[in-house]
């Protein structure tokens, strides 16, 4: 007989800091099923807002977060740039950012897309103002790898934790694609 147990959702969300090519980065994550809610290079305090509501209210303990977050961003620092695919992430968004958010997850490192491919991924090739949205709404920021989007001149766009990040996170990517 297998029981089944309620989440407990009254723990705080757990702060995870971790080494990346960009420098420190921290994950919110919740600890009754270790899904990555936050990942940015920001001071947590500035990002906890973006959570919404619900999660916000549970407050946050430090701590190390799953093995298997740890693991994955070690991977990817050290050159394997598929890890950061088993890394479960959620967050809050309508149909169109959801397919956006998948779609920048499907983009092979070293190998940035444009604001306008990225719209045509997520379904609507018009959208390309509302893809460039996905990318400044994106809660996580390296595991649903926004930076991987480029402007069609080749620039490289905006990115909510500023362009040396993104720069950096590209640089790694190409150099470990190669």
């Amino acid at each position: 007989m297998t029981s089944t147990s309620t989440p407990d959702t009254t723990q705080p969300l757990v702060l995870a800091t971790y080494p990346t090519p960009a420098g420190e980065a921290h994950a919110v994550i919740t600890p009754e099923d270790g899904v990555v809610r936050l990942f940015g290079w920001l001071d947590h305090e500035e990002n906890l807002p973006r959570l919404g509501a619900a999660l916000h209210r549970r407050g946050i303990a430090r701590g190390e977060g799953p093995a298997s977050v740890r693991d994955a961003v070690a991977r990817y620092t050290v050159g394997d740039l598929d890890a950061l695919g088993e890394i479960a992430v959620q967050q809050p968004g309508g149909e169109f950012f959801t397919a956006a958010w998948e779609a920048m997850r499907q983009v092979r490192p070293g190998h940035p897309v444009t604001y306008t491919q990225l719209a045509t991924a997520a379904g609507r090739p018009a959208a390309v103002r509302a893809a460039a949205s996905a990318c400044a709404r994106n809660l996580v920021a390296l595991v649903v790898p926004c930076h991987r989007i480029v402007r069609t001149d080749g620039g490289l766009g905006g990115f909510y934790y500023g362009l040396e990040v993104k720069r950096a996170l590209q640089e790694h990517e190409a150099r470990a694609a190669a």
